[in-house]
């Protein structure tokens, strides 16, 4: 292989008046520059943020020096695989260049800037905000979601501040840099394109080339082999290659993920990644929205993935790999990689190959106008090739989307008028990408925006058509509103709760805590996030009492919401195909929608979205007047069971039953109408419904909201013992118990419960396993505010009490 020479050592960074310098890490940012070196408090707590602004304002230097001993390549590049954003790059007062796109690599001749000996390399970085100001400028004002310009630079949109994150506009050399030697001939890119027919498949590699004569190109996996010759004057060959019998990949849940290793040189040139043989399609005839992998048509139980970190180089393989796992293990097969932020590392998409999870990855747009000119117009081209071909490799991405709601803003937001005639991004969304994915990667499906309903002459958020956005439930209706829906493809709903309290505590000072409390309002950056957070419990639940109450009651109700949602959505299949719930993971410590908090916490939500996207599903839905069940069959095999429906009183007693036969053919959905006794309350503030079926969670349905049920005042009993990885935690109702939860990292941080709102009939019982700490006090687990249930917030019990 030809050498690659890291340079990460012996970086400093300093500001242009020098007034601010520290020792740097490579790959890194200024913030964390100045964290570790003592200089700035942590962006992440209280309110430290707004004092921080400046950072993004000032002229920050990257210096290094390094030996070269004058090895005798052909060629000496400067690889810098990301810089972080407007750049000049310098190697001994030598000017190699500039940049201004954080979403691509750069590449620069550093040959004859060279000297055998010591040498300097300097990386200056312009402020990032007063380049897009410039911009903005001389190209005329575009609209868009917030004030600050984003979209006048090709850099992470939610950098400069989004509605559950941070302004911390950073810069910085944020992936690897390096030099590279090589003669004759360098490998510049691979794209295996695979398509399937007839028991084989073939792949054909596409290899780019960069080579100063005549080079020999080869490609091999599974035994399988070819060769090329790049002749003077091209640089690209295409090697095929026919696997017979191949073992295809798979989206997790509908088979195995093998992978083959593909192995490109061209002269000492060696290029390696692991494949997925698949073919994905999308349907869209009459309004559909539907992913076929390998023919077989896949409902997509999705969560949109925003950038886990503000600060992108603290995301390792390590907290990809935590992070994914707890998408697998809330039974996600779909990542929607969100327009706002980043074309996520190597280590994202290898972990989703090997998981099973699809990708769906949004091109770098999102909540805005885009400037169509130059230099803005020539950056996106350059990042789009470098990503299509750089990404194509990869089996678990299935398809490519053109920005996040900017169709939707163009057409529903008032843009037009604001635009005056000026370019807004259209052009990249229906010619541009769809240009370079076509060329680039033809194997793959391309969408132009989400929301889109498939032609412009449509409206981009109609419900029968594309992918469809849901965001009048949060803002302004109650989420009930959701099955007013029947969407083709749900691409984004969601709703607001709290972060963990260990979350919270770690990273506010207020004293006291209320859901008011300054640093606590800091964070929860969504425009009248709190009223909107009350005017959500306001339907269900009497106006909570206490902080304690508070954070209990709007975690649950997050929960249920979007369990309602996805429930709703699963059972529309086939004619929903696909929900992607907003969204799985936080930035930092923050009140959002997001079902793992900043610290990654599960909130209840987390496990709400477990159950609500389970392989085999039972939920009640209203049906023509009444309730039915959906039995909901998302496996390869036909699920034949007997099912039994109860309508019980809250003492546990049975008013009416119903048994069912369950026949529901693989991945389908069967709707079976409850008979009148069932389905039909005699009380019904004191009523429910409860059906149950072998080898799947219970269904659960009230006739009325909590807030007019009469819930009894909880009585159970607790019982702890230690066993391998924790303690077990059983509780045993005497009461109903309506969403029991145990919060242990009121306790001790690193505390972890393994489920979460479960109701108990009384004589029931529920087993939790406490993980991750040792020691904790058993009494102190019996009762809140560590062990909860909806029927002991005080207004409940004081409303019951009257009635």
């Amino acid at each position: 292989m030809t050498p690659f020479r890291p340079l990460h050592d012996a970086w400093t960074v300093r500001s242009a008046s020098g007034d601010v310098r520290a020792p740097a890490a490579v790959p890194g940012c200024v913030h964390t520059d100045l964290l570790a070196a003592g200089l700035i408090p942590d962006p992440y707590l209280d309110d430290n943020e707004t004092r921080l602004t400046w950072i993004g304002r000032t002229e920050w230097c990257y210096e290094t020096e390094f030996s070269w001993d004058g090895t005798g390549h052909e060629r000496t590049d400067l690889v810098c695989e990301g810089l972080d954003t407007v750049a000049v790059v310098e190697l001994n007062g030598v000017r190699l260049g500039e940049t201004a796109n954080m979403h691509r690599s750069y590449r620069f001749d550093a040959r004859d800037a060279l000297r055998v000996g010591r040498n300097r390399l300097t990386v200056t970085f312009g402020s990032a905000p007063a380049y897009a100001e410039r911009l903005r400028e001389e190209l005329g004002e575009r609209p868009g979601a917030y004030t600050e310009p984003y979209n006048f630079i090709r850099k992470m949109a939610c950098n400069f501040g989004w509605d559950w994150g941070p302004a911390l506009v950073t810069a910085g050399i944020w992936r690897p840099i390096g030099l590279h030697g090589w003669s004759g001939a360098r490998i510049a890119g691979v794209r295996p394109l695979v398509t399937l027919g007839d028991g084989t498949a073939r792949v054909d590699v596409h290899v780019h080339v960069e080579k100063t004569g005549a080079a020999e190109v080869s490609a091999s996996m599974g035994g399988v082999s070819g060769r090329a010759v790049v002749p003077e004057g091209r640089d690209e060959a295409v090697i095929t290659l026919e696997l017979p019998e191949p073992r295809l990949w798979w989206p997790r849940g509908y088979g195995e993920q093998p992978l083959y290793e593909l192995r490109v040189t061209a002269g000492d040139d060696v290029w390696r990644r692991e494949i997925g043989l698949r073919e994905v399609r999308l349907r869209t005839e009459g309004g559909a929205f539907t992913l076929a992998v390998n023919g077989v048509e896949v409902f997509a139980k999705g969560v949109n993935w925003i950038p886990d970190d503000c600060f992108p180089t603290r995301v390792g393989r390590d907290r990809y790999a935590a992070r994914l796992a707890q998408a697998c293990e809330a039974n996600v097969n779909l990542v929607r990689v969100w327009g706002g932020g980043l074309y996520e590392s190597e280590d994202f998409y290898d972990l989703c190959d090997r998981l099973g999870l699809m990708v769906w990855q949004d091109f770098t747009f999102a909540c805005a106008a885009y400037p169509e000119e130059d230099p803005i117009g020539a950056e996106v081209e350059a990042e789009a090739r470098e990503q299509v071909t750089r990404l194509s490799a990869h089996p678990s991405l299935v398809l490519w989307c053109g920005n996040n709601e900017n169709i939707e803003g163009y057409a529903d937001w008032g843009w037009q008028e604001a635009l005056q005639g000026r370019s807004w991004g259209g052009g990249f969304y229906l010619e541009t990408l769809p240009r370079v994915v076509a060329e680039l990667d033809p194997t793959r499906p391309y969408w132009p925006g989400s929301p889109y309903s498939g032609s412009m002459d449509l409206p981009p958020n109609d419900p029968g058509h594309g992918t469809m956005h849901i965001w009048d439930v949060w803002n302004q209706r109650d989420y009930t509103v959701y099955r007013d829906y029947r969407p083709r493809m749900a691409a984004e709903f969601g709703f607001q709760g709290p972060a963990a309290y260990a979350t919270i505590r770690r990273a506010l000072s207020d004293e006291p805590l209320l859901p008011d409390s300054r640093g606590l309002l800091h964070h929860q950056k969504a425009v009248d996030g709190n009223l909107k957070l009350a005017a959500g419990l306001k339907p269900h639940f009497p106006v909570p009492e206490t902080f304690d109450d508070w954070h209990y009651l709007t975690q649950v109700n997050q929960a249920r919401a979007i369990q309602l949602g996805v429930e709703h959505f699963r059972a529309l299949w086939p004619h929903c195909a696909g929900s992607v719930v907003w969204q799985l993971n936080d930035c930092w410590p923050v009140t959002s929608w997001s079902a793992v908090d900043g610290d990654g916490r599960e909130k209840p939500l987390f496990h709400a979205l477990r159950r609500a996207y389970a392989d085999r599903l039972l939920t009640v839905q209203p049906h023509e007047g009444g309730l039915a069940l959906v039995a909901v069959n998302d496996t390869g095999r036909p699920w034949r069971a007997s099912a039994r429906a109860v309508r019980h009183r809250f003492d546990g007693a049975a008013l009416a039953a119903e048994d069912l036969a369950l026949d529901v053919p693989p991945r389908a959905a069967v709707t079976l109408p409850l008979a009148a006794p069932v389905a039909g309350p005699g009380d019904p503030a004191d009523e429910l419904i409860a059906i149950e079926s072998e080898g799947c969670a219970r269904a659960l349905w009230f006739f009325a909201e909590d807030r007019d049920l009469r819930l009894p005042e909880p009585r159970y009993d607790t019982a702890a013992e230690a066993v391998p990885g924790g303690l077990r935690l059983t509780v045993t109702a005497r009461t109903l118990l309506r969403d029991l939860a145990v919060f242990p990292d009121r306790l001790d941080p690193a505390a972890h419960a393994d489920d979460q709102l479960v109701t108990l009939l009384p004589g029931e019982r529920a087993e939790f396993l406490i993980s991750g700490a040792a020691g904790l006090d058993e009494r102190a687990l019996a009762g809140a505010p560590v062990l909860r249930c909806v029927n002991d917030v005080a207004p409940l019990r004081d409303e019951t009490a009257r009635r």
